[in-house]
């Protein structure tokens, strides 16, 4: 089994990259929006929902993981200042590798600009719901970036199968082509 860890600030292009890339190979799609966006119109952004989502997230990594599937691509925003988001990527990583899956670690960056206005496409409204207040989340955006570093530090991911791209004058096809390439999925 191989487990693509998509990774990256919000609007970076995650979820279209995971999209084109299923598109290439066998790999499934579980962007982080699927558990958020089931429960937030009952729970807000609220404690509630977040424990909710965490242990939606684990059952089906657990269940995943011991499926016949070729494998998955989870989608997320890591932020590198805060231990619980390395206690998450450690604990999925060893759901995985307990199992016997390969993980590899693909990072995307691109520029604030870029970022801004894919916050606004369709393909990302329409997949997911709570992004439609396009001013709120907006300025969710921003203050994440302000307070949370979203991207690694040169050095600090230091998993074998580690890739970082800027994307932001790449499409998501060309980004999905050079995931499929570097690590022969």
């Amino acid at each position: 089994m191989r487990i693509v860890l998509l990774y990256g600030p919000q609007a970076v292009g995650k979820m279209t990259v995971g999209q084109e890339l299923t598109k290439v190979t066998d790999l499934k799609l579980f962007h982080n929006h699927v558990t958020i966006d089931l429960l937030e119109p009952f729970f807000g952004f609220e404690p509630e929902m977040w424990r909710l989502s965490d242990l939606f997230r684990e059952e089906i990594f657990h269940s995943f993981s011991r499926s016949d599937n070729y494998g998955m691509i989870f989608t997320f925003v890591w932020a590198f200042d805060q231990k619980d988001d390395w206690d998450f990527v450690e604990k999925l990583c060893s759901t995985f590798s307990s199992q016997g899956a390969e993980i590899y670690f693909v990072e995307l960056e691109a520029s604030l600009e870029e970022r801004l206005k894919r916050n606004k496409t369709p393909n990302r409204l329409e997949q997911k719901p709570t992004k439609r207040n396009i001013k709120q989340s907006e300025q969710n955006l921003l203050s994440t970036m302000d307070r949370h570093r979203l991207n690694s530090d040169d050095g600090e991911i230091e998993q074998e199968n580690y890739l970082r791209i800027n994307n932001t004058e790449l499409s998501p096809e060309e980004v999905a082509r050079l995931i499929k390439s570097r690590f022969e999925l």
